[in-house]
């Protein structure tokens, strides 16, 4: 089963190889990582082009909005199994290990993330410090909970969710709730990223700050 990691950049070059460095590990050759660039002037390509790694395959976006520069690189996705991935933040070890074997039994997972401004990643604290119900159609209606940067999901819910409508919230809202609509969701309460927040709001509409 192909795995395809699906990653949007904007000037992403300060922490993108710490980010690519995290996840090239924990996939094998037949898996992918599909970037969608939404032209980045810093370093960001080179970055990407120095790894010449197989697994790694760039297209460019020109639409200057994260929501459509996700889906370019999302309809380029060739994986049974789909990961959203943030250019900027740290997964764990064994991120993919515990999504996957949850992914047996639900149509999308998500989980908790070690939240950390800069470049400090000791310095964390939960994303979600509650005990809250995460998952189910209407709870995410009446407050979402899903955490895009966190998002892995069968290929199915893509089939579903894909093309984006002109006018969402979020993508990965949007395709959290398409989830809901098919079948089990799943929330790991635990963490299995280091997400990155910034303390100034970048340029690129819609990215986190």
């Amino acid at each position: 089963m192909k795995i395809s990691v699906c990653m949007a950049t904007y000037n992403g070059g300060k922490f993108l190889k710490e980010q690519l460095d995290s996840i090239l590990p924990q996939l094998s050759v037949e898996d992918e990582i599909v970037i969608s660039d939404d032209g980045s002037t810093d370093a960001t390509l080179q970055i990407i082009e120095s790894y010449r790694d197989k697994r790694i395959h760039l297209y460019r976006s020109s639409h200057k909005n994260l929501i459509f520069n996700f889906e370019n690189a999302l309809n380029h996705a060739k994986g049974d199994f789909i990961f959203l991935s943030d250019q900027d933040d740290i997964w764990f070890k064994d991120k993919v290990e515990k999504c996957m074997e949850q992914l047996k039994k639900h149509q999308l997972v998500f989980s908790n993330a070690e939240m950390f401004k800069g470049v400090d990643k000791n310095d964390s604290e939960l994303f979600f410090a509650d005990d809250s119900k995460k998952t189910g159609l209407w709870n995410n209606l009446y407050k979402v909970n899903f955490l895009g940067a966190t998002l892995a999901f069968r290929k199915s819910v893509l089939e579903k969710a894909l093309p984006f409508p002109k006018k969402i919230a979020m993508h990965d809202i949007w395709i959290g709730l398409v989830a809901e609509t098919m079948g089990s969701t799943h929330y790991i309460d635990e963490p299995l990223i280091y997400y990155r927040r910034h303390r100034t709001q970048p340029r690129q509409q819609g990215a986190k700050a």
